[in-house]
């Protein structure tokens, strides 16, 4: 198993718990962005810095993700594309993709979009909290513990 990060917009706690579960698990992890990141030194962690331009980075991790892999990302339309290719996929909430939820996620994205277009102010989303934090942190040591006893 490999880490793919959408590391754009993923907050710097979850990157801080991922970071610690590489290297805690021997696991690669590689945050792919369109600017520079900082990573903590580690022969497990990479930094890929992809060009500037609409959903780069989103095809850099498809090109490279594999059956298996988890992929921690808030962006639906990616989600569905690695649960497509046999990863797994994982909010920075701890929200588990499924190929049963992604489908009513992407209509439900694609209704607010609309609603975002014709005007109508539909905020986003809260700020990640303590209890994101952790619900993240257990999901993500399950789906490695899961990963690990293979």
């Amino acid at each position: 198993m490999h880490i793919w990060v959408d590391a754009d917009a993923c907050p710097g706690v979850i990157k801080d718990i991922l970071f610690r579960a590489a290297d805690r698990l021997a696991i690669g992890l590689t945050l792919v962005a369109n600017h520079p990141l900082r990573t903590p030194p580690s022969p497990h962690i990479r930094a890929l810095q992809v060009p500037r331009g609409f959903d780069v980075a989103d095809a850099t991790i498809v090109e490279r993700v594999q059956a298996g892999d988890l992929v921690i990302t808030a962006d639906i339309p990616l989600a569905s594309q690695v649960l497509e290719r046999g990863a797994l996929a994982l909010d920075p909430r701890g929200e588990r993709f499924t190929a049963d939820t992604i489908r009513e996620r992407l209509t439900m994205r694609d209704f607010m979009d609309e609603l975002r277009g014709s005007g109508i102010q539909t905020g986003g989303p809260p700020a990640l909290d303590q209890r994101d934090r952790q619900t993240f942190a257990n999901q993500l040591d399950r789906i490695l513990q899961t990963a690990t006893r293979r």
